[in-house]
This record gives structure tokens, sequence and C-alpha cells, in this order.
């Protein structure tokens, strides 16, 4: 956090100042901002949050003990340092990121990036990292950073030698998107997909298509919006917006295009149109629907000012998207692991298997296992179904599902064409380990893909040997 005084934080968050010690109204505080005190270093500044299961407040002696120097709490606590006592933890959170980003913002350097979707936002929000800091100093969330704890807590890193900010923007309800941008609103908005990922939450896809609109709806003229020319529900939000409008997608409609588009074990390939720019493209990183995300971040920087010459050739260095996302592991024995076992949707389910299949036809026998799609309410028996079907008219070779949640998976490969002990369904990820042990032979592609909740991430790294 950049440098303030105590009197001025405490203003900053609205908050009554409590000096203890030797402390004074003018000492001046700028280490991170944390609200977990296992994160807590020399110099943080600790905001004891109540959360659903915990409170923090019962931690601030732990935060002061790891070198807080200054507690932003909703009543007094016992400690050492001085206090800061707000109405409300979070929303002196958002205060305190939106005064932080303003302060810097008015330095007239700092430019901020946001970027939201049903899928894909991490893998762009890494993407847009890798080509921003090729051309300045840029501030990234940590993993997904992006609720509204996690996305101020981001915006909090930036100091004066900050030239740019990616926030990553999710949301479980609608409102929670514009809360966010009503703390930073972006010069550059990204809108990648409006897909069933956390429908159960929103109630319906129109809900979360709503949800997602919210952050380009409040953007000054002065802005743009990024928006997918493939998604029809994004490309909505080009009527939604004040702002001027570019759009990335596979058809000649798009302002940054990609054609010819293909994968193999090597990586995914296709060529590159923006205005006059052409470009052959070869990204380490697996996926069709990768390229979409590669799209957008070439679409959203050259609007900061990148060449996207110059942004293809970072995304291309990239080794992988990030941990457990369409993750290339070589395993013992000539075997390949897709380890996509972090997030999982129907879209983004869909899109591994149709990797999957691309990359083995006529050269590798395929696997799949697959587990639940959490957070789908309604729609989860139809669209696990889906996905069953869908290995089978792929033609994949083997599939094993992992845990009653995902049943209907296997229930409907079994139904689709005519298989016979082609799927597999087990009871946890040790059953599955088991199963494999005994089929796998070399030159096999694995996919393990599932929802976070699932675990399957950990069987993933344990199939390719990884620790």
């Amino acid at each position: 956090m950049i440098a303030v005084s105590l009197v001025d934080l405490a203003g900053m968050v609205a908050g009554d100042l409590h000096l203890a010690g030797d402390a004074n109204v003018d000492d001046i505080v700028g280490g991170p901002v944390v609200v977990d005190s296992r994160r807590a270093v020399s110099g943080s500044v600790f905001i004891a949050m109540r959360g659903d299961t915990t409170d923090g407040h019962g931690f601030a002696i732990d935060a002061v003990s790891a070198g807080a120097v200054v507690v932003i709490a909703e009543r007094r606590v016992d400690v050492s340092v001085p206090t800061i006592i707000v109405n409300d933890s979070l929303a002196a959170l958002s205060l305190l990121a939106r005064e932080v980003v303003a302060r810097v913002r008015a330095e007239g350097k700092l430019r901020v990036v946001a970027v939201t979707g049903s899928n894909g936002k991490t893998t762009t929000k890494n993407m847009l990292s890798a080509v921003l800091s090729t051309v300045g100093n840029a501030v990234t969330p940590r993993g997904s950073f992006n609720n509204q704890v996690g996305a101020p807590l981001s915006m909090l890193e930036v100091d004066l030698q900050t030239d740019f900010l990616i926030v990553e923007m999710g949301a479980s309800a609608v409102g929670d998107i514009a809360r966010l941008v009503s703390i930073v609103v972006p010069d550059v908005a990204v809108v990648l997909k409006v897909g069933l990922a956390h429908a159960g939450g929103f109630g319906s896809i129109e809900e979360t298509q709503k949800a997602k609109s919210e952050l380009v709806t409040e953007l000054p003229a002065s802005a743009v919006a990024v928006l997918n020319a493939n998604d029809s529900r994004v490309a909505a939000m080009a009527a939604m917006t004040q702002a001027r409008v570019v759009t990335f997608g596979l058809g000649d409609s798009a302002h940054v295009q990609a054609r010819d588009v293909s994968t193999s074990i090597e990586g995914t390939h296709f060529t590159l149109h923006a205005g006059e720019f052409t470009l052959p493209v070869s990204m380490t990183i697996l996926g069709d629907h990768n390229v979409m995300n590669a799209l957008a971040a070439v679409a959203a920087t050259r609007e900061l000012g990148v060449d996207p010459a110059q942004a293809i050739a970072a995304i291309a260095r990239m080794p992988r998207a990030e941990r457990w996302r369409m993750e290339l592991l070589q395993g013992p024995d000539g075997i390949t692991v897709i380890n996509d076992g972090y997030n999982a949707s129907p879209e983004s389910m869909a899109a591994a298997l149709k990797s999957l299949a691309e990359i083995t036809r006529g050269r590798h026998r395929a696997i799949a296992v697959l587990g639940e799609m959490a957070e789908l309410g309604e729609y989860s028996d139809d669209e696990h179904d889906r996905v069953g079907r869908l290995v089978v008219r792929l033609n994949i070779d083997k599939l094993i599902v992992v845990g009653h949640a995902a049943r209907h998976i296997h229930n409907a490969a079994g139904l689709e064409g005519s298989w016979d002990g082609e799927s597999l369904l087990v009871a946890d990820q040790e059953e599955a380990y088991d199963a494999l042990r005994n089929e796998l032979r070399s030159g096999d592609v694995v996919l393990v893909k599932s929802s976070n909740a699932a675990g399957l991430r950990l069987l993933g790294d344990r199939i390719a040997g990884v620790s």
C-alpha cells in the first residue's frame, strides 16, 4: 500500500483512531494490507473481518505478533498497536482500495484493465499480466483474488510506480461486479463469456448476463469495452455501455480475429488478424478455447498501446495458463496428463473434451477422468448428462467418472451409442487411481477435469507423478 499517516488512514476508512504505546497520529504506515493473520508481515495493516465461520477479530493478536503495525476492526481489540474502529470492515476495505487507487491515478500514470466472464477470467488475467509486464510495472491478482475481498486487496498493491492494475472481477450474485466497479472504474473492461458457471447461485443465465454486464454499464465514454463477438449475450452488451466497443472472436466481424485454429499436443495454433495486422501464432497453452482468451488479451492491451506482435510474443512464452488449468504434464511410462481440475462448467468441460479429441485423434488413446461440475443448481443433471453424451460423440476411448455427484455423466455415456465397458463410475479418487493404474499404457493422453470442490486436480498430479 502507498505510505500514509495513521490519521490519514483513519480518514480513508471513515474510522476512529485509537493510539497505543508511543504511536503518534503522524506515524507513517505503508505495508501490505491483509485480512488473514497468517499473511501478516512486518509493517502490515491488518483488517479484522467477520466471516461465515471465523471472526478475524480473534486473530488480531496473531497479526500483531507477526508484524502488523495497525489494526482496523469493528470493535476494540486487545493489541499493543494503534487500532482504527469502523462500522463495517468490508466497507472499510473497499473505501481504502478506492482511495489508494484514486491517489495513484491522480499521478497520471496508472491505467486499469478489468476482466470478467463465466469462464477464462484467470487465464486471461495471466495473459494480460504477461503482456503488460513487458512494457511497465503491472499489479496482478494472486490466484483467483476476484471477489469482494480479494479484488480490493489486489487493488491495494498499487503504488506510485505502478503502470497497470489488472483486476479480475468475479460474482456470485447480481450487484457484486457493480460494487467492484464502484471502487475502481476500469479504463479497459473485458467481458469473455456468459455461461452456466455458478448458474445455481444466479438462478438463470439471464441473471448471469445481468451480473456480467455490470462491468460495462457504468463505464465512461473515455473507456473501452472489449467484448466477445461470438457470445450473443456478451455482444449485446455493446448497447449497454457508452464506452467505445472493441470486439474479439473467430468471425470476420470482430476487430481482433483468429483464423485457422488448431490444437496439437505441442500447443495451440492460429492466425491473428487485427486491422491490417496478420501474424501466425503458436501458444504452448492447450485448447481452442484459450484462443479466445488470447484474443481478448491482445485486444485489451492493444488499447493500452501494446503492439499485437509484442503481445502475442509474451503470450506464446507462457508455459501454462495457470496451475491445474489445462496444465500439460508428462507422466511416467510415456503417459501425458492434461490436468484441468481447478474449475469446471458445462462450457469449459466441453472445450476441454474437444481439445482432448483433437489432440489424440488417430495418434493417441484418449482417456477422460471427469468429476462434478459444481454450482449448477437446477441445471446440474441435464448438463452432466450432456457431457456424458459429448464424450461418446467425440469418440473418447475411455471415461472414468468420479463421485456420485457426477454420476449422470456415466449414465448418459452408457445410453449414448453402444458403449460396453468404456465408461466406469467410481466412488472416489483412490478408486479412480487404482482403475487407471491397470488401464494406462504408453502414449495415452489423460484429461482430468472437474470443479475445484471435487479435488481431482490432486488426482491429476498423482497420475503424472507430480508431488
